[in-house]
């Protein structure tokens, strides 16, 4: 059985570069398997591996719980943190060039942590997140402070066709001068989704523009939904 960091050497990256330019997002089946998935959400009530608890109600964030991993990461959190970030890395610099914006982002996790850390954004931002029966996310943005690289990754740790029905991953596309448009999408257990965390690059007849968007999650209708949330920089608090 291939191991998560052999399963991400081993994807066509060169498919997920075009789908992540093309649309802002790709959709990566089979990177954690089933037993990998399970031991996550067993470790859900381990208060040691995690630094803050959010419940989602409090801040109108949705109906839910989400809850933030502590450094060290956990094994397979870090492995995935890890071993994503310097494929995304060339893909994100091709969107800043597209754009004209200075920034450009380092080719390992560790020297991007180093640049967080010089803005005081010390804390990690791993998450796992939790959905009962009536539980949603509103659409959102994670940027958490100054420096935030522009993809992140979720990945889906509960079997839709078992555990849970509805709770779709929605994201919206926040089009300039033009009606929004919401893209659903259905991962089945152990798939990983990689989204922009804030905007694309999007080529109209003048040159690349910004395209804005956002990510959710739509309503359980019933059962639990846990998923992992993959963010490389790091956060103020």
């Amino acid at each position: 059985m291939k191991s998560p960091d052999q399963i991400i050497s081993n994807a066509d990256w060169i498919s997920i570069a075009d789908q992540l330019n093309e649309c802002g997002f790709a959709h990566v089946p089979g990177i954690l398997n089933s037993e990998a998935c399970d031991l996550l959400i067993d470790e859900y009530d381990d208060r040691s591996i995690y630094r803050k608890t959010v419940i989602m109600e409090r801040h109108r964030f949705g109906k839910g719980e989400y809850k933030y991993f502590r450094y060290p990461l956990p094994e397979p959190v870090q492995t995935l943190r890890e071993n994503l970030y310097p494929f995304l890395a060339p893909i994100a610099n091709g969107w800043m060039e597209l754009l004209k914006i200075d920034t450009r982002f380092p080719g390992s996790l560790k020297q991007l942590k180093a640049t967080c850390h010089a803005e005081e954004q010390k804390l990690p931002t791993p998450l796992i997140l939790r959905y009962g029966k009536g539980g949603f996310n509103t659409l959102h943005q994670d940027l958490y402070g100054k420096i935030f690289f522009p993809m992140q990754a979720v990945l889906l740790l509960n079997d839709p066709l078992k555990d849970f029905q509805g709770g779709e991953f929605i994201l919206l596309e926040q089009i300039p001068r033009a009606q929004s448009k919401a893209i659903v999408l259905t991962p089945s257990k152990g798939d990983m989704i990689i989204f922009t965390t804030q905007f694309r690059p999007a080529k109209g007849s003048k040159g690349f523009y910004r395209v804005n968007m956002k990510h959710g999650v739509s309503e359980v209708r019933s059962g639990r939904r846990h998923s992992l949330g993959i963010i490389f920089h790091d956060a103020t608090s």
